[in-house]
């Protein structure tokens, strides 16, 4: 049994790397960008937050542990921007995975691999609203930051709204939602309509 505590303190420690990957949006009213651990917290608190509103019948915690798994992999990886054309890693980032959950107790490892794997499949209503989820943010990160790493990437409404429209799998009234916010940003001159 104290071979299994290693393993897992040996993996808690390799996630204190994920304090060190850099993302590309700055906490509101901040200088430096937030970090995926941070990224991680606040994206599952959003999910737990938001469960009463799904439109599929979902296994909440199943969710959220996928969301808190999800960017894991950014410890070898790094964060990609969800608008470069390299955004979509899978090679890299399955054998990320394999690396850092195969640091656990054989069977903890294979669940979270399996739970980070139902994630990037999407095929599942957990997955499913946690890919939602996982748009969201940002684009409530950037709302509330006058269109930030929009506006530092030159970032237009059209591909705003062609990146996130998975979060009308969380809830169509959530996306009415965020469609009214990305709107007021053009409508104020923030960013470009297309």
């Amino acid at each position: 049994m104290s071979a299994d505590f290693e393993k897992i303190c040996d993996f808690v420690h390799e996630l204190e790397k994920l304090k060190l990957v850099a993302r590309k949006i700055k906490p509101k009213g901040m200088s430096r960008y937030e970090n995926t651990a941070e990224h991680s917290w606040q994206v599952a608190m959003l999910a737990m937050s938001l469960l009463p509103y799904a439109q599929e019948e979902l296994d909440g915690a199943t969710a959220v542990k996928m969301l808190l798994l999800h960017d894991v992999v950014e410890i070898d990886t790094g964060d990609k921007f969800a608008y470069a054309a390299d955004h979509l890693d899978t090679e890299n980032e399955t054998v990320a995975a394999e690396r850092i959950f195969g640091l656990l107790p054989e069977t903890l490892a294979a669940e979270m691999l399996a739970t980070w794997l139902a994630f990037e499949t999407g095929d599942t209503p957990e997955s499913r609203f946690a890919k939602g989820i996982d748009r969201l943010i940002p684009v409530l990160q950037n709302v509330r930051n006058e269109g930030q790493s929009w506006v530092e990437h030159g970032i237009t409404q059209t591909q705003i709204l062609a990146k996130n429209s998975g979060v009308k799998n969380v809830s169509a009234e959530l996306w009415d939602f965020v469609q009214v916010k990305v709107q007021d940003l053009v409508d104020r001159g923030l960013i470009a309509a297309s």
